[in-house]
């Protein structure tokens, strides 16, 4: 199959799609604990969706993944574990950013590391990259895509210095900066391992390409390995959360415990209304009606499951545009990142997250969007003449 670059940089969108939607089904979940729908999701994202397009796209995936060597297996898997870190905390950078701000310095991180580090480690990254013209042009790109990245981080400090606490937490119900920015940088440097258990997992593509898999799909059966490492690492937090919050009861019974209710401030009564009596009755009531208020547990499973199946279709389109970009599949990941945070941001400005900025935010926003578009426009002509 001959290399298109072009055709990867649409997969690649295509991915980026994915992954900055695949928070938004999440709001549809009700009164579940954040542990139990990331892990319910997860289930999707890392072990049925991964599992059953592989056997579905791909030849002999059992015998593919057996014949793959050790050492590729186990490099790959602590990867997609080290990645596990930083995907989990990548959740509280939602919680804490919202979708634009949080996703802009989460993946400016993801993208520096994820690109750059698999060349320098294979010792391509000057023979490849700086002395060759796709190579410099593809490297331009990666710096205009991380220019483009920084400029929308700052879009998203100048909106955090112009909205209120009211308006913050309007859009972004539990919005604190200093905590999202901490918890976004060890999420962006983390989520880079998933590019090393890529790149690590080479041999398993080689392996499904040599028993008849098409070329395009020859990805798949890596992100068994990977994800399989991500769900380890978060399958662990979550339960260890389960256990400390007492949430476990979740997954299975619809009734709420009224410790884990949202707090809401009690009906306005005064005695003058009802006297002291009537405020007892009335808490009473209001007591009783929140221990049995119940989760919609078929809508949770279902926007879980649809949250997670969306994520992981972010590394579907990603394999198969990797399998388009030749010499120079490390510049996968500049396109991938690029794409997820110009969809991420059109979804925040759709759910109203830049609501009230001034024009200034506004255009340096789109700014760093129309960079990161021309970014992955350079990188894609840099393959095509890699390929040429």
């Amino acid at each position: 199959m001959t290399p298109n670059p072009f055709r990867g940089v649409v997969f690649h969108w295509l991915g980026g799609l994915a992954s900055g939607s695949f928070y938004v089904p999440y709001k549809g979940v009700k009164k579940w604990s954040w542990e139990v729908y990331w892990l319910v999701g997860g289930f999707f994202s890392w072990i049925i969706a991964p599992w059953v397009l592989a056997f579905i796209n791909t030849k002999d995936l059992a015998q593919v993944i057996s014949a793959a060597p050790m050492s590729s297996l186990c490099w790959a898997y602590f990867w997609g574990a080290m990645w596990g870190l930083g995907g989990l905390t990548f959740g509280l950078t939602m919680r804490y950013l919202g979708m634009s701000l949080g996703m802009g310095i989460a993946l400016g991180y993801c993208a520096a590391f994820g690109t750059l580090v698999p060349p320098i480690f294979h010792g391509d990254f000057v023979s490849k990259v700086l002395c060759t013209t796709s190579g410099q042009v593809i490297l331009i790109g990666v710096l205009v895509c991380l220019l483009g990245i920084a400029v929308a981080g700052m879009a998203g400090m100048s909106k955090e210095r112009e909205m209120t606490e009211e308006q913050k937490r309007a859009t972004i119900k539990e919005f604190n900066f200093a905590k999202g920015i901490l918890v976004a940088t060890f999420s962006g440097v983390m989520s880079a391992s998933f590019a090393y258990g890529l790149d690590a997992a080479s041999p398993i593509a080689e392996i499904s390409r040599a028993h008849g898999t098409e070329g395009l799909w020859t990805g798949l059966p890596k992100l068994c390995v990977v994800l399989l490492g991500g769900f380890t690492s978060n399958f662990i937090w979550c339960v260890l959360l389960n256990l400390k919050k007492k949430t476990g009861y979740q997954y299975f019974k619809s009734e709420i415990r009224s410790e884990h209710l949202e707090q809401a401030p009690p009906p306005r009564t005064t005695a003058d209304d009802a006297g002291a009596g009537g405020v007892v009755q009335v808490l009473a009531v209001v007591s009783r009606a929140r221990a049995v208020e119940r989760a919609p547990m078929l809508n949770n499973y279902f926007f879980s499951a649809l949250a997670g199946t969306t994520w992981y279709m972010q590394f579907f389109f990603y394999t198969m545009g990797e399998t388009q970009m030749g010499n120079y599949k490390f510049s996968s990941w500049t396109l991938h990142m690029a794409s997820i945070i110009i969809f991420s941001s059109l979804w925040g400005i759709a759910l109203r997250e830049w609501k009230g900025c001034s024009g200034f935010t506004k255009t340096l926003l789109a700014m760093g969007l129309f960079m990161l578009v021309f970014s992955t426009v350079i990188v894609g002509f840099g393959n095509y003449l890699a390929v040429k």
